[in-house]
């Protein structure tokens, strides 16, 4: 019943933050912003087809929704996202995080 997601659909943008930035320089992880719906499995494929890199580990969380007040009434401004860190060895790269 589940449906198979595109490699396009499982990898939405990647997170670019000082932190990230450090983490590839130093630890050789990147940070990525998935689907909700892709497991471990799926991200690893999608990064190894789409960048042509090994993945060594792949580490998902998902990121709270983040709420606010307004005049007594509860309103959402962001919803739920879930965060993926993937380690590749350390003589590869993936050219979009570097400057």
């Amino acid at each position: 019943m589940s449906k198979q997601l595109h490699l396009y659909d499982v990898i939405k943008r990647p997170v670019i933050t000082e932190k990230s930035h450090a983490m590839a320089d130093e630890q050789r992880q990147y940070v990525f912003e998935v689907d909700l719906r892709a497991n471990k499995i799926q991200i690893a494929e999608a990064v190894m087809r789409l960048f042509n890199v090994d993945v060594l580990k792949v580490h998902t969380m998902v990121m709270p929704r983040k709420r606010g007040l307004r005049l007594r009434r509860a309103y959402t401004r962001h919803p739920a996202w879930k965060k993926a860190i993937v380690t590749i060895p350390a003589d590869q790269s993936i050219s979009l995080f570097e400057m």
